[in-house]
């Protein structure tokens, strides 16, 4: 189904006059080097279409051939590749580099070959690279910044705006060359026509990793996989055409600059409609990656979302299917983390329920709504994306599409973080907070998410302080942060708070823990100088803990959530007052 809906989407792009889909047998490819030719065949120029961020121009050319192991010298690309290929070149590896040119010179003659209508284009080529000097191109100005980096070469005739391989000559003699011999034609199991099966499938790029490379999304790559003496992708007949079609799409839909893509860990996530939708347009705005330095904010997006599904008035197009599809790199062919298929109105439902259940209280200065990338990574060390758990991101946008609850791994993941940061600070010794925004905002979405799929009869947490809220680990996560406070106003700021050292347990086996807390708060109170504020503290105390007949011996995993829930609730209620004194009322 991913290959068909990837098929379909390739034949509507064909359609669209905007689209940046690339015509049957050609490819979107960053050409940044151009050997500018006479119509003799002789050297003119070495041009750089490289931008000043150090992008380089694209082209459409004909489309790169697939080339892996020993004898990849054998497959060079018609009248474009690197400069191995097309000049003979290369520091490290000059006898690959010999054998790489040869195969060029070879495909140029076979394109060539019986042929009565030869562009002069390509006949120039032809002359300069029969005549094998290439030292006028070695001693170019623009030489040395050419071989720079790695980058295409191809060639130009003066006084020509396309490169010489984009002929239509040179596209259609290609392509006759490179049609699979001797193989009959079958029923494609994407189109449903009949077509001759593809040998191997084209390279998927751009999809995240640590090295990224190129891979395939279907490939054969071992015996145990033949089947009835059918090797490589003849085990499965996909034709041509349908071939060419979900590689493109794919890789159009992963382009770097894509609107319809974006990255969730480790996911790299596409989107898109049966036909031209401005949901297509509006993802990136609901889920964009927010930071310090990106300026995004989602805000507007996601209100105007939520709004537009609570009046439950939908125009007729959110009946379209609508795709998303996750995918990360794999040792050889690429791993479908998740697959979406659904309606344009199903998808913002779900959406809108994600965004609902992980709203919660926090500070002026930071995001309304989270994005996927900054929940995620406050579960990992150092909030860093390279380290989030494997998989969770996958599993995670999958509950969101599916709205089932959220990984059962989550949970743990983000309790285990707020315990290790429990004492973290700074090189400076400045504090940084455990229980951090979008750390209570996964987990009160965890709770209400399998409070409603499990039919949970007990209230669950909600977006602010509750005082009605009976829960014990509710209850005595607002008591240690009351506790904290009192340490705080009694002793100012030291060295090692009882966040510090008893977070943890008190939030795993609170007996063990709050006894002594309590006997300290009695010895921090007459401490604080504000009399009123002391009164304060030990209402607050009296409130919470009528409802506690005793200290349990151990929370459970939910419990430890709502734990940390009450504690970050009651943290910013103290903001609040704090902020209601500074404008003159009182505390």
């Amino acid at each position: 189904m991913i290959l068909q809906a990837l098929f379909q989407y390739y034949q509507r792009s064909l359609d669209e006059p905007d689209s940046m889909i690339a015509p049957r047998g050609m490819q979107h490819k960053e050409i940044p080097n151009v050997i500018v030719l006479s119509p003799e065949g002789e050297f003119v120029n070495l041009l750089i279409l490289r931008g000043e961020n150090g992008s380089a121009r694209k082209f459409y050319v004909p489309r790169e051939r697939v080339r892996s192991g020993t004898k990849s010298y054998e497959f060079p690309n018609a009248l474009w590749d690197h400069v191995g290929f097309v000049l003979g070149y290369s520091k490290d590896d000059p006898e690959n580099a010999k054998k790489q040119h040869a195969s060029f010179k070879k495909l140029l003659e076979n394109l060539i070959e019986g042929q009565a209508d030869v562009p002069a284009s390509v006949k120039a080529v032809r002359k300069f690279l029969k005549k094998g000097d290439y030292q006028k191109v070695f001693a170019s100005p623009n030489w040395e910044k050419a071989i720079q980096r790695v980058g295409n070469f191809s060639f130009q005739i003066q006084g020509e705006q396309e490169l010489v391989c984009q002929n239509p000559w040179v596209l259609s003699r290609f392509q006759t060359l490179c049609k699979e011999k001797d193989v009959r034609q079958q029923i494609c199991l994407v189109s449903g026509l009949l077509d001759t099966p593809v040998r191997t499938h084209n390279k998927i790029k751009q999809v995240w990793g640590n090295p990224q490379r190129d891979r395939s999304l279907v490939s054969f790559n071992d015996d145990a996989f033949c089947s009835y003496g059918k090797k490589q992708s003849y085990n499965s007949p996909i034709g041509s055409n349908a071939e060419f079609a979900y590689t493109t799409a794919l890789n159009t839909l992963l382009a770097k600059g894509s609107r319809q893509r974006m990255q969730v860990g480790d996911a790299s996530t596409v989107f898109w409609a049966k036909e031209k939708h401005p949901i297509e347009q509006e993802i990136l705005n609901l889920f964009a990656d927010q930071g310090k330095d990106s300026g995004k904010d989602n805000t507007e997006a996601v209100r105007s979302l939520i709004s537009s599904v609570k009046t439950g008035v939908y125009p007729p197009e959110d009946d379209l299917p609508f795709y998303m599809l996750g995918l990360s790199p794999n040792a050889a062919r690429i791993a479908v983390r998740f697959w979406y298929e659904g309606t344009v109105k199903d998808f913002k439902q779900k959406v809108c329920d994600h965004f609902l259940d992980i709203e919660i209280e926090h500070g002026p200065k930071e995001f309304e709504y989270l994005s996927l990338s900054n929940l995620l990574k406050s579960t990992a060390i150092d909030n860093d994306r390279d380290k989030i758990q494997p998989n969770l991101a996958g599993e995670f946008m999958q509950s969101i599409l599916k709205g089932t609850p959220y990984p059962r791994s989550l949970l743990p993941a983000v309790l285990r973080r707020i315990k290790a940061e429990q004492a973290k600070k700074s090189p400076d010794g400045r504090v940084y907070q455990n229980v951090t925004y979008p750390r209570a905002s996964l987990i009160k979405g965890i709770l209400a998410r399998n409070a409603r799929f499990y039919l949970q009869k007990e209230k669950e947490v909600g977006v602010s302080l509750d005082r009605e809220n009976i829960n014990i680990g509710y209850r005595l996560g607002r008591l240690f942060a009351v506790l904290e406070r009192v340490q705080q106003a009694a002793l100012g700021d030291i060295n090692a708070t009882i966040r510090d050292r008893f977070y943890g347990a008190a939030s795993t086996n609170p007996v063990t823990v709050f006894p002594r807390l309590m006997k300290l708060k009695n010895y921090y109170l007459p401490k604080i100088e504000s009399k009123g504020r002391v009164v304060n503290l030990e209402k607050e105390i009296s409130e919470i803990l009528a409802e506690v007949v005793s200290f349990p011996a151990h929370l459970s995993l939910e419990d430890q959530g709502r734990f940390a829930i009450g504690y970050y609730h009651e943290r910013n209620d103290f903001f609040k007052k704090h902020d209601k004194k500074e404008g003159g009322e009182e505390e």
